[in-house]
This record gives structure tokens, sequence and C-alpha cells, in this order.
């Protein structure tokens, strides 16, 4: 995961972990953690039976030295790879005990409890940089890799050199957000412990079979054992590519390899042969679940063969928007249409329904209009349709509350309005809302005419009647004539009045 050219295995490591990754930022049930757990099982495994192989191949080596004086060079480099392979593996093995401080035996299998990172975050961390058991890791990669060359100076052993290089350098690494992160920040802090044991027992595997192709190198053929599990990786196959939380997670973990060299007549499916394996490209279908198959095709003893793959994955809508609420917010107005929207995380729009008292569809999936009723408290129920046929619930309550009191406005105007008798005699008595944010009509249908000294004119309608004109003729400058009791309702809402609707003044100029 490292800068530099890889080795077509370290790729298929890093992919597995990349694979990981995204599915943990997703949330995922702890059965991946398990999964995890099997695949450190079967790195330990495969590293256990390599380093037994491994002595052995070594002393038949030294017994070949013995019986020919052409094989003490390869003997002696052999062994020099061997001290520092053996050096640097019981190192990563103490990272490995760093990492499982405070687990109790009885708990060494139990995968799903490894979600923390503490162990090794405070082991190797401090604020910006790497505390000295860090900066003692980051030393002893180095000094494997500087005695590994000292030890494979020939230019028969450059291929495996490079290999070394490649799996264990210790660049910074540019992330995907294009910052560049330190080495060990970006292969270990904040990864789950079951996470960084696995990549700490990969990293044993690469040393171990660096040390098993300087053996073979020097025994003078390819490998020992073509079926030797050295030669295998540890590589977990889950039915699809992405679950929802709660959901089992259902697969397998298989050791498998590939051979560059092989020739395929053919291959169908989204991608294209490199180096023996198909490296696939697409893009990503509708949300939902998705099939991704294929085959492989070649000739052996003149016959053709087919090997068909079948896998699924499901895709998720890609976020392009945060969801932000204030709790005590939740709020639907009584005597207007509120526009409500519904979405249901990795579930199509057409597979959702909601309902609830007052709620219709507004003519796109996930667009409702919510008309309260009476209460205090409207509940909407969500129901989503996952890509298997299974039904996944939610809901959220929703207060009820009534539209808010309006103000009254002569000419539009609120507050102290001033002019000559002409202007009121021929104004419209209205109301606004103020700061409401819904588009609503407002008729005034009835206000009291108040001017001081006289009697209060109870008027029906939006504007000032005979009896106020008459009472009006008798006031003079500087008097005001106060709008009260205004009577207001919503367009289009019945007999819906509103509440108590705020005073204007209108004072004669």
């Amino acid at each position: 995961m490292a800068g530099g050219k890889l080795t077509p295995r370290q790729k298929m490591i890093n992919l597995m972990y990349l694979v990981f990754i995204a599915m943990l930022a997703m949330n995922m049930s702890k059965e991946v953690l398990s999964a995890f757990g099997l695949m450190n099982e079967k790195f330990e495994s495969t590293n256990t039976s390599a380093t037994r192989t491994n002595e052995q191949s070594l002393a038949a080596l030294d017994l070949k030295a013995t019986e020919n004086a052409a094989f003490q060079n390869a003997a002696a480099i052999s062994h020099k790879v061997s001290d520092a392979s053996k050096k640097f593996y019981t190192f990563l093995g103490g990272i490995k005990a760093d990492a499982s401080e405070g687990t109790k035996p009885e708990d060494a299998t139990n995968y799903e409890s490894m979600d923390k990172a503490e162990n090794l975050d405070n082991a190797l961390f401090v604020g910006e940089g790497y505390t000295p058991r860090g900066t003692a890791f980051m030393t002893a990669m180095e000094t494997y890799k500087k005695e590994m060359k000292s030890a494979l100076s020939e230019s028969k052993y450059s291929s495996i050199v490079k290999q070394i290089d490649d799996a264990f350098n210790t660049s910074d690494v540019v992330n995907k957000d294009k910052v560049k992160v330190k080495f060990l920040d970006y292969h270990f802090q904040g990864f789950p412990q079951i996470a960084s044991l696995a990549k700490l027992s990969a990293w044993q595997n690469d040393v171990v079979k660096f040390e098993t192709d300087v053996i073979n190198q020097a025994l003078g053929k390819a490998a020992v054992d073509e079926s030797s599990y050295s030669k295998f990786e540890a590589i977990v196959v889950l039915d699809k590519n992405a679950y929802f939380q709660g959901e089992k997670v259902t697969g397998k973990v298989v050791l498998g390899k590939y051979d560059p060299n092989a020739k395929f007549s053919d291959f169908k499916g989204p991608g294209q042969l490199v180096n023996g394996q198909a490296v696939l490209s697409m893009t990503a279908g509708g949300v939902g679940e998705q099939n991704i198959d294929g085959s492989f095709n070649f000739m052996e003893d003149g016959k053709p063969i087919n090997l068909p793959f079948k896998g699924k994955y499901v895709v998720v809508p890609r976020p392009n928007s945060a969801t932000i609420s204030a709790d005590k917010m939740n709020v639907v107005y009584r005597g207007v249409v509120n526009p409500i929207s519904v979405s249901f995380a990795g579930v199509d729009a057409n597979k959702i329904v909601a309902s609830a008292p007052g709620l219709s569809a507004a003519g796109s999936a996930g667009k409702y209009n919510m008309s309260p009723g009476s209460g205090t408290e409207t509940t909407i129920s969500v129901t989503g349709t996952l890509p298997n046929g299974e039904k996944v619930t939610d809901k959220k309550t929703f207060r009820i509350k009534g539209i808010p009191s309006p103000t009254g406005t002569i000419r539009g105007e609120m507050g102290v309005v001033t002019g000559p008798k002409s202007n009121l005699e021929v104004a419209t008595i209205g109301a606004k809302l103020l700061d409401f944010d819904f588009e609503v009509g407002l008729d005034v249908i009835g206000f009291n005419f108040k001017i001081a000294g006289q009697p209060t004119v109870v008027v029906q309608g939006n504007k000032i009647n005979a009896q106020c004109k008459s009472a009006l003729s008798r006031a003079g400058r500087g008097d005001q004539v106060t709008i009260s009791e205004i009577k207001t309702k919503l367009v289009g809402a019945g007999s819906y009045l509103l509440p108590r609707t705020a005073p204007v003044i209108f004072e004669i100029q």
C-alpha cells in the first residue's frame, strides 16, 4: 500500500485490505472483524509452514555445501538472509504482541471484540510523530532492507531485492485525499486491532517468502515445491461487496494463486487480462444489488475449457449532501401543506413507502405532502425493501403547531402608518406572517375601528365602512386610528381562523 511498483502478489494483498477498510468505513457488522481474524489465522498457519520449510531447505543447502564447494557461497548468503529475516520476523511478532496487549488467552479468537485501535496507537504514535517504539519499528524495517541488500549484492538476486524495496517502501503515502501521510500512520493509526494483526502477519509472510525465494534460487530452482503453502495467498471472498448494518456477512476465505505466465485464449467480462489475471473495470449500475459475471477460456490438450465466474456487489447512493437537523425543530404546521422528503440509505427511492395521517404522495419518488389534522404530534412510518427482499423500517415523530400570529397591515404597511384621512378611507386592511417559510394567502374578514374619544366600530370585511368614515370626519391632525381585533383566515382553508392578529395604527396627518 506504500508507493512504488508492487508485485502482483502484494497488489492482491493490498486490494484485500482496501476492500475491508471501505466496508469498515460504512459501519459494517462485526462479522467483518471475524473475516479479518480468519485471514490472520491463514497467514499465521502459512507462515508457520513456510518457516519450517525454509529451515529444512537451509539444512539441505548446508548439506550440499559440505558435499560440494560450489554451494558454500550460496549457503553463506542464505544464512545471512535467514538471520536478517528471523530478526525482523521476530520484531514484527513483538509489534503483534503490542497490539494484543491486554487480550486474555480465552479471547484470542474472539475477533469481534478486537475492534479497538488504542494499543498500537499508544505504542507507535505521539502527537504528529512516532513514539520510541514507532521509531524502532521504522529502524527495524530499514535495517532489514539494508541487511538483505548487503547479503544479496549479486546481480542474480536483483529481482528479489526490488521486491523487498517495493514491499517495504517506507516513503510517505499519498492517500485518497491527495494528502501525504506517514508510512506507519497510513498502515496502522486508527485501525482495529485484528486488522493490524492481519497486516503484520502479511508482512511476516512477505519476510518468509523472500527468504524462501533466496534459498530456492541458491539451490538453483524456481521453487522447492510449487504446491508449498508459502506460494499461496489467503483470499477473502465475500458473497457481495457491501452489507447493511446488522445483515449477515457470508463468504469464505480460500488459499489461491495465479500464474503470470498463464495463456488464456479469451476472457469474457468487465475487464481485461493482465499478467495471468483479470483486471476489472466497469461503471457501477443503479442503486441496489448488481451481478457481475464472465468466464476464462483456454485450450488444454486441444480441448476448449471454460471457467465461469459470478459475483455480486451492492451500489449505494453517492453521498452529495449532509443530513443536518435541529433536534427541537421537527415541526409541521396545521393549515398549510408541508413538503416532506423521505429516503433510506442504500435503498432505491422507488422501494420506499411512507405513511402517516394527512400524508400524501407529491408526484415523485421520496416526495410527500403533509397536511396535519388535530392533535399535537404525528408520526411518519417508513418501510424500505432491500435488494434481497428484506424489509427495513423506521419512523419519526413531528410536533404539530398552528400557524403563528400574523401582524395587521394598512396598505401593506405594519406598525404606525401615516397619511391623510383620504388614504385610510380607500385603504385595504390586511395581514402578514413574519419570518414564516411557507407561501400562504391571508384574507382579513373583519376588524375593530377605534378613534380615541369615539365609540368602537365593528367592521365586516377588509375596508372601513360608512360608520368608520363618519367617525374619521370628526378626527383631526395627529389623531390615531387603531385597527384591532383583526380576524384573519388562510386562503383555501375554509373557516379556519388564524390566532389573534397584531393591531396596526394609522396616524392622521
